[in-house]
């Protein structure tokens, strides 16, 4: 049970759906309230704050939830229309093997909580037993085989991506893993935080274990060895900010190159097992974090291994057995670790773990009831929109050499755009689901995604493939594809609206669009070229100049204090914070050529408003967000993103036609000037 759960449902909390694709929850409007803003803030000095503190105020955290904001109220009233989706009659009765029935199946099982209660820890002893069985390292090694073999994982991960070096071929990934804490620092600093956290992460495994049966004193020592041995793994793994880095990211090695590296796990074995005989290869990534893996399958005690192994069996499987281990579950992962005060109602998280296994099924029905043609064909239009205007602030560039600028426009031309939907829907015949049975749904459904992902290893890139669902409620881009993805669930006020004047949807979906774009060439992106591959494109001059900008945006987010002392972390959000810079101003470069051709449009004023000043109005109303602090701090030391209320701000105070929008001088807040004020794209 190691793992791919766990990971599957973590992914599923992103996942939304919508009822109609300009449905909102009551507390969005689509248009701009002027009533919203603020006066005791001055836009000048706090921006954030000027637009959206009676919000905050006004929008609590509800007690299930350890955030709140604009992604949430969209996320929120797409859960409830998912929950009518999948409830309704049509789904209980809908024939065998057909996606409807196994997605009706499904959530059937993991309503049951009577069946469930009743089973109690049952459902996973077959794990349980067969991790009793091991008895020596060789059976420690064949036992994470199988459990990846069946889509469980283990330890590490293994996943199937284009190649960094010839992005036309999928190949496989095995990458470091293995930490129940967020990330290494929790194990080895020793910050008051962390040494709370670790001393509620023992006491979180001792009450697993003692609910799966054994006994006090027992459950006391394997927590102990599991913490040490989690130790041991945390002083081998990359910070977040150094997993950032391309270069960590991909080792490629030959089988026989691999089984050399780790000589007590055997890579030849492991491949085989999940269908990958004739693979000459696969990327090893890093390898210093896989050699002390090899070490540790010898010099951990087998008991050792066994205690860590049966706590994660238990942890992970937790969310879908008995209330005793659901509540112990959210106790520490949730209300410990995060601050959250209550758990989801049941079908919230029931529906996150159908999201997390067959996401793509569900948004199969999503969208015929949920994304009309024009919202597909608007977004288009607006992605041209924002290409176009990226091309042109390309070629104006005064610190990149034309050699350099060629390349960059060739990679921009290459952008694929995804929006709204997959043109072909994944297949789901062979996947059996029950109306009983959570835990064997789930299993059922992580061994057949597992298969269907090793099914792709060796074989050419599907560019048709989509990497989020339409339900979604976000957006992203892929440097292995170049390629920019839009689901139909963010295709929504107060992203996007087909009513709204053009600066509401260029500060909202224009900007979001710009941000996805430009982080084809933020610190990561640029780094690979128009056809997806890993590769230098640039002039040793050109790139000098980029990080020297960039540089300059690090610093300016390591000055912004999130709470307390703790500062974000310019290395780890910088990626990000580009995207932003470039992405809003691309976006008001796209509004001003938009409005050239309406100039009526241009020289009106809506509620009092010019269309600039909507344009940032906008822009820092989808940032409104409050955060518990404990879970502010985890996001600090894990999210590649900044907290809202400086995303908002950022690369506004970066650009001078925020001050001239609103007045503003030298020496205010949200003026940053000379050497203080970062371009880059």
């Amino acid at each position: 049970m190691i793992h791919r759960l766990r990971t599957s449902l973590a992914a599923a909390v992103v996942f939304a759906l919508s009822g109609s694709a300009y449905a909102l929850p009551p507390t969005v409007n689509s248009a701009f309230d002027p009533a919203s803003l603020d006066a005791r803030f001055k836009p000048c000095d706090d921006f954030y704050d000027y637009v959206n503190a009676k919000w905050i105020a006004a929008n609590p955290i509800p007690g299930d939830r350890t955030r709140w904001g604009t992604f949430d109220e969209l996320r929120e009233a797409s859960l409830n229309a998912q929950h009518k989706l999948i409830e309704d009659p049509s789904i209980a009765s809908a024939a065998r093997g057909t996606i409807e029935q196994k997605l009706g199946d499904f959530y059937a099982s993991g309503m049951d909580e009577a069946t469930i209660e009743k089973a109690g820890i049952a459902p996973i002893r077959p794990e349980l037993a067969r991790i009793a069985a091991i008895k020596s390292a060789n059976d420690l090694a064949a036992y994470m085989i199988d459990a990846h073999a069946r889509g469980l994982g283990g330890y590490f991960s293994f996943g199937a991506y284009p190649d960094f070096k010839n992005s036309s071929v999928v190949i496989g990934f095995a990458s470091e893993d293995g930490l129940g804490l967020p990330e290494r620092a929790y194990y080895l600093e020793d910050k008051p935080d962390y040494v709370k956290i670790r001393d509620e992460y023992l006491a979180h495994i001792e009450k697993t274990l003692v609910l799966s049966g054994i006994k006090t004193e027992e459950a006391r020592q394997d927590a102990q060895w599991i913490m040490a041995l989690e130790t041991r793994d945390a002083k081998a793994s990359l910070s977040p900010i150094e997993a950032r880095d391309p270069k960590n990211q991909y080792h490629y090695a030959s089988v026989a190159e691999a089984d050399e590296a780790t000589p007590h796990f055997s890579w030849a074995k492991f491949l085989a097992a999940q269908g990958l005989k004739d693979v000459q290869g696969f990327s090893l990534s890093h390898p210093q974090w896989f050699a002390e893996f090899d070490k540790m399958l010898t010099e951990v005690p087998v008991a050792q291994w066994k205690a860590y192994l049966r706590f994660h069996a238990i942890d992970d499987a937790a969310p879908f057995l008995s209330r005793a281990f659901v509540e112990e579950h959210f106790d520490f992962g949730a209300h410990k670790l995060r601050g959250q005060k209550e758990i989801e109602p049941r079908w919230k998280r029931v529906l996150g773990a159908v999201n997390g296994q067959m996401g793509q099924a569900l948004g199969q029905l999503y969208v015929k009831e949920n994304f009309p043609p024009e919202a597909k064909q608007s977004a288009e239009r607006l992605v041209a929109n924002l290409q176009a205007a990226l091309k042109l602030r390309i070629e104006k560039l005064d610190w990149m050499s034309d050699a350099t600028k060629a390349k960059a426009l060739e990679k921009l031309a290459a952008f694929k755009p995804k929006i709204g939907y997959p043109d072909k829907w994944r297949d789901w015949t062979g996947l059996a689901i029950a109306r009983t049975g959570y835990v064997d749904n789930l299993l059922a459904a992580s061994k057949f995604n597992h298969d269907w992902r090793m099914g792709r290893v060796g074989k050419p890139v599907d560019r048709t493939e989509w990497g989020m669902t339409p339900q979604t409620v976000n957006a992203s881009y892929s440097p292995l594809k170049n390629e920019i993805t839009f689901p139909a669930a963010i295709l929504q006020p107060p992203y996007f609206d087909a009513k709204a004047d053009d600066a509401l949807n260029y500060g909202g979906i224009g900007a979001v669009i710009g941000h996805e774009i430009t982080h084809g060439f933020d610190d990561k992106g640029s780094q690979f070229d128009a056809h997806g591959n890993n590769s230098n494109w640039w002039t040793d001059a050109d790139r000098q100049q980029f990080t020297a900008r960039a540089d300059r945006l690090v610093a300016q987010f390591d000055g912004y204090v999130a709470l307390e002392d703790i500062h974000v972390k310019g290395k780890l959000t910088l990626g990000e914070n580009i995207a932003d810079l470039g992405g809003l101003n691309v976006a008001y470069d796209a509004l001003q050529i938009a409005l050239k051709q309406n100039p009526a449009e241009a020289a009106s004023k809506i509620d009092g408003f010019s269309q600039d000043q909507r344009f940032f109005l906008n822009f820092a109303r989808l940032w409104r967000t409050n955060t518990l602090p404990a879970t502010a701090k985890v996001n600090l030391n894990t999210d590649p993103h900044a907290p809202g209320q400086f995303r908002a701000i950022a690369a506004p105070s970066n650009m001078p036609a925020f001050a001239q929008a609103f007045s503003c001088k030298t020496g205010d807040a949200m003026v940053r000037a000379g050497e203080a004020q970062v371009k880059i794209w």
